[in-house]
C-alpha cells in the first residue's frame, strides 16, 4: 500500500486531489499531523486562495517547520497551486514569509493588452526538465488547467520543470529538485494529462518506498 498524506489546512478543496489519488492506486490520508505525514510515504500540499492567509493557517497549526524538513528531507512531495508558492520565501501578494523549501519569490504578472489577470483556463506546459518523474509518457506541450494570478520566480532558474506562456510573459509552471515537485496548475482538473501527473508521482512515490529517508 502507497500511503500518500494531503496536508490539511483549511485552504482549498483536498477531495479532488485525493481521488485524483485514489485512480493512481495510492492511499491518500488528509491530515495536519506531523506524525502521519512522516508515515506516509509521500507528501502532498495542495491548495487554493491567497499566500498570506495560507501561510497563517499553517502557522497556526504549527507545520511551517514541518514541511520545511519534510520537503526537504528525500521524501518524494509535490506542491500543488498555492501549494507550490507556499514552498518559496515569500510572495508580492502579501507579507507573510513563505516556507522556504524553495529559493526565490511569487510575482504578480504583468498586466498588458489582450491578457486576463488571473490567467484562468488551458494552456500548454513548456517542459525544461525532461527527466522529471512528472512528466513520464506525457504528451509533448500537454494542456493543463490554470487558475492564478502570481507566478513562481526561482532564484535558480534550472530548477524550473515547466514553463507556460501567458501574453507576452513566460513563467514558471513546474519546479523541481531531487524529490521536491511542485505545480502551478491544477493535475486534479486536467483531464487526461493531470491523472497521468498524479500517477506518475505515485509511481515515484513506489519506486523511493524502499529507500532510507532521514526526517
Amino acid at each position: 500500500m502507497t500511503t500518500i498524506a494531503v496536508i490539511d489546512y483549511d485552504m482549498g478543496n483536498l477531495h479532488s486531489a485525493c481521488k485524483g489519488l485514489e485512480f493512481a492506486g495510492a492511499t491518500p490520508i488528509i491530515t495536519d499531523d506531523v506524525a502521519e505525514m512522516e508515515r506516509a510515504d509521500g507528501v502532498v500540499l495542495p491548495g487554493v486562495g491567497a499566500f498570506d492567509p495560507a501561510m497563517q493557517h499553517l502557522r497556526s497549526r504549527n507545520l511551517v517547520e514541518p514541511i520545511h524538513r519534510l520537503a526537504t528531507s528525500g521524501k518524494p512531495f509535490l506542491g500543488i497551486c498555492i501549494g507550490l508558492q507556499l514552498l518559496f520565501e515569500g510572495s508580492e501578494e502579501g507579507t507573510e514569509p513563505g516556507i522556504g523549501a524553495f529559493p526565490g519569490t511569487i510575482r504578480k504578472f504583468k498586466k498588458e493588452p489582450g491578457i486576463t489577470i488571473p490567467h484562468m483556463g488551458w494552456n500548454q506546459l513548456q517542459i525544461t526538465q525532461p527527466n522529471c518523474p512528472l512528466w513520464k509518457d506525457m504528451p509533448p506541450a500537454a494542456w493543463v488547467y490554470f487558475v492564478h494570478s502570481y507566478y513562481a520566480e526561482p532564484t535558480n532558474p534550472a530548477i524550473n520543470a515547466a514553463t507556460v506562456t501567458h501574453g507576452s510573459q513566460t513563467v514558471t509552471a513546474a519546479v523541481a529538485t531531487g524529490n521536491l515537485m511542485a505545480v502551478q496548475f491544477h493535475p486534479e482538473k486536467s483531464s487526461t494529462p493531470g491523472l497521468q501527473i498524479l500517477s506518475n508521482f505515485v509511481s515515484h512515490v513506489r519506486a523511493t518506498q524502499k529507500q532510507p529517508v532521514a526526517i
